[in-house]
């Protein structure tokens, strides 16, 4: 059973920003996150706003944000396959279990100015 729907939309600008202030990605994403983006080369920030905009689409889909969620411990992986992955540990994962949630479905999109992310929450049964 779906527990919860949550679309978000990321402008690349904001990100572009974010890469020039020292220590704030490093805020946001997760180790692996910044390195698997970081080998992209020019397609960086375009990655980075889609794994942000996934963060807060789980947030949305979870029905109460991240509040009490570090971004970190949200992290966008791809599969061999090249199927984003969302793997949640400390307190997203803690969050996401109290919910009731067994499952995360993640889709991302981006193109130029924009990334967008749409998670779907399955319950654990």
């Amino acid at each position: 059973m779906i527990l919860g729907i949550g679309v978000d939309v990321v402008h690349v600008r904001r990100i572009e920003h974010w890469l020039s202030v020292p220590g704030l990605p490093e805020r946001f994403f997760h180790p692996e996150e910044l390195s698997a983006a970081r080998s992209r080369g020019n397609t960086l920030s375009l990655s980075l706003a889609a794994r942000f905009a996934a963060k807060e689409a789980f947030g949305k889909a979870l029905g109460t944000g991240l509040t009490g969620i570090k971004l970190r411990d949200i992290q966008v992986e791809n599969t061999p396959y090249g199927r984003p992955d969302i793997v949640l540990s400390g307190t997203a994962l803690e969050k996401f279990r109290a919910a009731g949630g067994g499952r995360v479905l993640l889709s991302l999109t981006h193109e130029r100015d924009n990334a967008i992310a749409m998670v779907v929450i399955e319950d654990a049964t």
